[in-house]
């Protein structure tokens, strides 16, 4: 389950569903369906469908949509899991996609620089938090010469942050797909503080997303059964 685009709720869910093919495609035993919230009655039938299912909220905190607006739409009995972005298993494999992506340039780790984009929001502190804990967890993990977070919608800003940055920096996108944020606020922001390094896609879009989604799916169901 995803937010989706109210402006183009057709085009998120085809998107929602390329991406729950690829979920089916690693747990051939399970029924698999997909629905954003923005669409009109597609969540409420995916789960007229199901008598219990097991949801995944693809996105990158548990923020009001998760905790409030999605409980209220729960037709039927559904176990929620925590949102993509609160995966434990993400920042590692966002740490091999930056050490790919290194390796690609010839650079060295500890030369290199990288700029976590995240939401942000003055409503909630929650999606804030969770990008700057996934900063700090890549921080653990890779011996870089700096990470740092930037934000769209609140301080540090993206521009701010883009500004003290040099030509060995990749900005990483901490958003589950490539809704307007990424396509224009993300790019122009960069652009404003004069970045001077790669912009990579966001990390929802990465090749590893439908196992790490199979593998939460699979640890729900074993849980359940101990339990």
């Amino acid at each position: 389950m995803s937010h989706g685009q109210p402006s183009q709720p057709d085009r998120a869910e085809e998107s929602l569903a390329k991406l729950a093919s690829k979920v089916a495609a690693q747990l051939p035993d399970w029924q698999i369906a997909s629905a954003t919230m923005a669409a009109k009655g597609r969540l409420e039938l995916a789960l007229e469908q199901m008598p219990k299912a097991h949801l995944f909220p693809l996105f990158m905190a548990d923020g009001w949509f998760t905790g409030t607006a999605l409980p209220q739409r729960l037709i039927r009995q559904t176990t929620v899991l925590a949102p993509l972005g609160l995966d434990p298993r993400l920042p590692e494999m966002a740490a091999e996609i930056l050490c790919d992506e290194i390796a690609q340039r010839g650079w060295k780790m500890e030369a290199t620089d990288v700029l976590v984009a995240g939401h942000g929001g003055l409503n909630s502190r929650n999606p804030a938090k969770a990008t700057q804990r996934f900063a700090a967890d890549l921080r653990a993990i890779l011996p870089l010469q700096s990470i740092r977070a930037g934000f769209v919608e609140e301080p540090p800003k993206l521009d701010d942050v883009a500004a003290s940055m040099g030509r060995q920096s990749l900005c990483l996108p901490f958003f589950a797909a490539k809704g307007l944020h990424v396509r224009r606020d993300i790019p122009e922001m960069l652009e404003l503080g004069g970045f001077q390094g790669d912009l990579l896609e966001p990390v929802g879009l990465a090749a590893e997303i439908p196992a790490l989604i199979a593998r939460a799916l699979r640890d729900a169901q074993r849980q359940e059964k101990a339990a």
